[in-house]
């Protein structure tokens, strides 16, 4: 018995001594050479002037995407594709108001959640299985935007439903997925300025959006323009894709606008983040995935990002284009407050979560004015409209959160995930307080927009008195650690560890 044992004790010694090896010798690769700071600036430079304007881009096709179908309903869909009792359901900007009651109603409701879930769903499969992100976040942009295209060869409700639930699966990666890579270009310190920076795109689009939307609409065309309107849309994202798919990396290690020296000092200026996002791995490890589900900071950024807050401008009198141009001042308001916000997290030491109770409280100044005010007052109220649009420059302050403070792949992509399926639920919750009844005024949405943001402010407080409090835990149990970079840290980069596991990891507030 014991003579058979023996081989397998010596292979697993062996194997061990060979993974030590090379995990030396990794450790040996980034430690022999320490770039200077002029080195290091020209290559953040190189990378700023690469990634920004690549993931930047492709954010303002997909939220242009996003708006779309609400758009399409400002050019007649509803009245070209979808019958009477239909009409009740498919109402409102939201893409699916699910105010009407009956079996239509709930028809939509799971039609939604669908949707949804199938972005959550291929955003787990994608960050937990793929190697090769670059690439899976091009094709996942492609197949988006043909999918939108669908859109313009439906002829019925039933047609819209199905091509609505696909698109969720190419919409689904894009926004996590570019947070995951910023994570693996950029410092900690780094990552809010950048996450910010590519996010503009989304206001970009707010901004444009509707000037596209209001082009399109009052173009000559042998065809209705809300399908004209998913024809090009969709046609472009689908020609970015491909385009995306050649350039965009998916590591630092293998960014072919890199040179081989350049790629390394790119993962060497990294690895004091200690989260582990110097690469991808396959490894699915259902220890983290408990860990996650422990976490306090799981659970406050996933109530936070529950809190929703609808866009309402059809109550305000209107016309249908004038709608379209008024998506014009929420794109200023959102670029604004992402400067202001993005700028103190990035030059106002531990002021990440503040910036993010900063645009929460704006957007409550705004739904105040809004609920406030009578008709008599429309333009103070769509200044209240354009504040409660503040609230969206969280996102990628949220994001670089989750990238910084969230070690192990794992278990950043089971929180990545989490706070995800929040944001659906959240966007399936928020119409049903909006009543076709209550039109033009709604106010039950108006009163939940408001408690869902004072709710937010909340679970942000949480978070930030949860972060200062563990930070000072470890200082008295571990010492206060340096911002230095070691091989101690290589090491811990390299293990896949959390950041319950690593002793040194302290959180950035």
């Amino acid at each position: 018995m014991g003579t058979t044992q023996e081989p397998y004790k010596c292979n697993e010694k062996t194997a061990d001594a060979t993974n030590e090896t090379l995990q030396d010798a990794s450790v040996g690769e980034y430690t022999d050479y320490q770039a200077s700071p002029e080195v290091e600036r020209r290559l953040l430079w190189k990378l700023d002037l690469f990634m920004i304007p690549t993931m930047g881009i492709c954010y303002m096709l997909q939220y242009m995407d996003k708006l779309a179908l609400s758009q399409a309903t400002l050019l007649n869909i509803r009245s070209d594709l979808v019958s009477d009792i239909e009409k009740h359901v498919l109402s409102g900007h939201q893409p699916f108001s699910h105010a009407a009651p009956g079996w239509p109603g709930i028809y939509l409701v799971l039609c939604d959640l669908l949707f949804w879930l199938s972005r959550v769903e291929w955003t787990h499969v994608v960050f937990d299985h793929s190697p090769s992100l670059g690439k899976y976040l091009a094709v996942s942009v492609f197949l988006w935007g043909g999918i939108l295209m669908c859109h313009a060869a439906c002829q019925n409700y039933a047609g819209l439903v199905t091509v609505r639930f696909f698109l969720g699966v190419g919409e689904a990666a894009v926004a996590p997925g570019f947070g995951l890579i910023t994570g693996m270009f950029y410092k900690r310190e780094e990552q809010p300025a950048r996450q910010a920076a590519w996010f503009i795109g989304n206001c970009v689009a707010n901004i444009i959006g509707g000037i596209v939307a209001w082009g399109i609409g009052n173009s000559a065309s042998a065809i209705q323009s809300w399908r004209l309107l998913f024809l090009v849309l969709g046609g472009i994202t689908s020609g970015y894709a491909i385009i995306l798919f050649f350039i965009l990396p998916d590591s630092p290690a293998k960014a072919s606008f890199l040179t081989e020296s350049e790629r390394r000092i790119a993962v060497q200026r990294t690895l004091k983040n200690k989260t582990g996002t110097t690469q991808v791995t396959e490894a699915f490890k259902w220890s983290q995935v408990s860990a996650a589900a422990k976490d306090p900071q799981a659970w406050c950024l996933v109530l936070y990002t529950f809190c929703f807050s609808a866009i309402i401008i059809a109550g305000f009198g209107y016309s249908n284009f004038e709608s379209l141009l008024l998506q014009m001042p929420m794109g200023l308001s959102q670029l604004v407050f992402l400067f202001i916000t993005a700028a103190i997290a990035t030059y106002i030491p531990s002021s990440r979560i503040m910036a993010m109770i900063l645009n929460v409280v704006v957007a409550v100044i705004g739904v105040v004015l809004i609920y406030t005010l009578d008709d008599l007052h429309k333009i103070v109220k769509l200044v209240g409209l354009a504040f409660v649009a503040a609230f969206a420059a969280n996102i990628p302050l949220c994001l670089s959160i989750v990238t910084s403070n969230v070690a192990g792949s794992t278990k950043r992509s089971t929180v990545s995930v989490a706070i995800f399926a929040a944001y659906c639920v959240g966007n399936i919750v928020g119409p049903q307080f909006f009543y076709a009844s209550q039109e033009p005024v709604y106010l039950s949405g108006i009163q939940a927009s408001l408690c869902g943001l004072t709710l937010g402010v909340l679970c942000l407080g949480c978070l930030f008195t949860y972060y200062a409090w563990e930070n000072k835990r470890r200082d008295r149990r571990n010492g206060i650690v340096s911002d230095g970079s070691d091989a101690q840290d290589i090491v811990e980069e390299m293990q896949n560890r959390t950041d319950k596991e690593i002793l040194t990891f302290r959180y950035t507030l």
